[in-house]
């Protein structure tokens, strides 16, 4: 289903894309161990954060709210962005339209 959204999708998935970056352990999302995270390429870490990013995007048509390793992934639907919170302080947003 996806969030409702008027910019063009490859420019919101490259920001969430960058976004979700910023979670230092955004690799548990996928089950995945530090070890086996330290240990990717960083373009494969770069896929990785992709499809997180577009996984993201989807489920959070259904579920406003999704936790990702030590972060937070928030769908601000009257507000049209999706908001990343990193802990008590950082916060990065993505614009929907």
């Amino acid at each position: 289903m996806g969030v409702k959204h008027g910019r063009d999708y490859g420019d919101i998935l490259r920001d969430l894309t960058r976004a979700v970056e910023s979670i230092p352990d955004s690799y548990l999302f996928f089950e995945m161990e530090p070890e086996e995270w330290r240990e990717l390429p960083q373009e494969s870490k770069l896929e990785v954060w992709e499809a997180l990013a577009e996984d993201l995007f989807f489920a959070l048509g259904n579920e406003p709210v999704i936790h990702v390793g030590s972060g937070v992934v928030i769908y601000d639907k009257e507000a049209h962005r999706i908001n990343i919170l990193v802990g008590d302080e950082d916060m990065e947003s993505v614009e929907l339209i």
